[in-house]
């Protein structure tokens, strides 16, 4: 059976590095789901949630919150290139609900005070913020 070797790298580290039958991205076009023996491809991610599906007895499913970047798949290896990525059980919950709270804020000024470029900051800070709070909310 053939597998995959997932690797998540930000300018950080390597935040995952695992073997895995599955993965899925929101790529800027949807969602994509690599399997093995996926043909070779490099594409750009949006914000959005990676969720690998490790070859374990019970194919342990891993989520990690992505703020976009670009996946290569090539030779059943798997690398996701991220500025920022969490996997679920580090995200500080209560951080995100107040960067959330923050954006909120901020696009609400931004929009009274008709500064389009600050909204869409804060827009973008936002999506950030929802990400995470809903990844982690799938904590294994």
């Amino acid at each position: 059976m053939a597998i995959l070797n997932v690797n998540v790298i930000t300018p950080e580290g390597i935040i995952f590095q695992h073997h895995a039958k599955e993965v899925h991205a929101e790529s800027t076009d949807g969602g994509i789901t690599i399997l093995p023996n996926h043909t070779p491809i490099i594409l750009p991610l949006k914000i959005g949630e990676l969720r690998v599906t490790r070859v374990t007895d019970d194919f342990q499913q891993n989520y990690i919150a992505i703020n976009g970047g670009i996946m290569e798949v090539r030779d059943n290896e798997v690398n996701i290139i991220a500025n920022t990525a969490e996997r679920a059980r580090d995200i500080d919950i209560d951080r995100a609900e107040i960067a959330k709270k923050k954006a909120e804020q901020k696009m609400m000024k931004a929009r009274d005070e008709k500064n389009q470029m600050e909204f869409q900051r804060a827009r973008v800070a936002l999506s950030r913020a929802i990400n995470r709070i809903g990844v982690s909310e799938k904590r294994i």
